[in-house]
């Protein structure tokens, strides 16, 4: 059985919830149970009455990786799905994941946009590279992000080139991922320690997922046999304070590059530079040489505004401008 948990925070009104949640109901083509983690907020009207359906209510907002942690053990699945609330399915999206997911897999389905009022709309994306931490990136600034794969290496070249590409590889490798959904067996979500809430906030969920599924000598993967549609929300549903995100990302940088977790047999570098991504966009050759962050001044990552609007700043170590 699939078990899919949907951690969901919005306001009552929000249309989108019993839409997901019928669509998986209608979609699925296997035993599926859903299990939707209310974080402060109840449906209005409620959600319908299903046996498939397990709706648990939370008066004050728990956050989003504590609702993941608690639908997850509370599912009676040998696989776990997370979704947003506001995702469109594919016809037997849970076989297709299933058929396709060994023991230690993270799988996704391929990404598509998903138009108000209800309908897909572009896509596919496939593919989103790993943002090198020191780069004040100029869509997300500082710190690690799954940033759109734009060419060989990433942000060079045509929005599909990647995808256009590798469009005969139907299960692939991936480094990142949006976190928008994402299937694993359900004992490996508890072998790699489920959602970390230390450090973290509600931030950097699929960047924390895929650097314990690959260091822990399992293997993330792009699913192109199905696909889902994600509706991009703005400010609605989970959010949190810039300066948390900030603290978040400062933590996860430190965190892996430092190779600090317990449940790693492999160090960060193995993955970083494996040849089927290797060299990442705005990468330097050097990258996991220590000088690099000797002294390293973080503040600098709560300024990043101000420092878009100079001449930039330069990379930790490095002599390119960014």
């Amino acid at each position: 059985m699939l078990s899919v948990v949907i951690p969901s925070r919005n306001i009552p009104e929000w249309p989108y919830l019993q839409k997901t949640v019928d669509d998986l109901l209608n979609k699925s083509v296997e035993e599926i149970e859903v299990i939707v983690i209310l974080d402060g907020f109840s449906p209005n009207p409620p959600l319908k009455v299903d046996r498939r359906v397990i709706v648990v209510p939370h008066a004050e907002s728990q956050g989003m990786r504590q609702g993941i942690n608690e639908g997850a053990s509370l599912a009676k699945g040998r696989y776990i799905m997370k979704c947003d609330d506001h995702c469109m399915f594919a016809e037997g999206f849970d076989k297709a994941l299933k058929d396709d997911c060994a023991d230690n897999w993270l799988a996704v389905p391929r990404r598509y946009s998903l138009r108000e009022p209800w309908e897909r709309g572009y896509g596919p994306l496939d593919y989103l590279y790993l943002t090198y931490p020191y780069n004040l990136d100029d869509q997300f600034g500082f710190g690690f992000h799954g940033k759109k794969w734009r060419g060989e290496h990433g942000v060079t070249g045509g929005y599909y080139d990647r995808e256009k590409k590798r469009k005969s590889i139907l299960i692939d490798d991936i480094i990142s991922f949006q976190g928008s959904c994402w299937f694993m067996p359900r004992d490996l979500f508890f072998r790699i320690g489920m959602m970390q809430i230390e450090g973290y906030y509600q931030h950097q969920e699929a960047q924390e997922l895929c650097f314990k599924v690959w260091l822990s000598g399992g293997r993330c993967i792009v699913n192109k046999n199905t696909w889902y549609a994600h509706l991009h929300k703005s400010s609605r549903g989970y959010h949190m304070l810039k300066h948390h995100q900030i603290k978040s990302n400062i933590y996860a940088t430190d965190h892996w590059l430092n190779n600090r977790w317990p449940g790693q047999v492999h160090p960060v570098k193995w993955l970083i530079e494996r040849d089927v991504w290797w060299p990442l966009e705005c990468w330097p050759v050097d990258w996991d040489n220590p000088k690099r962050r000797e002294n390293y001044d973080y503040d600098i990552w709560h300024n990043a505004k101000a420092l878009r609007k100079g001449e930039g700043i330069l990379c930790a170590g490095s002599d390119n401008k960014i």
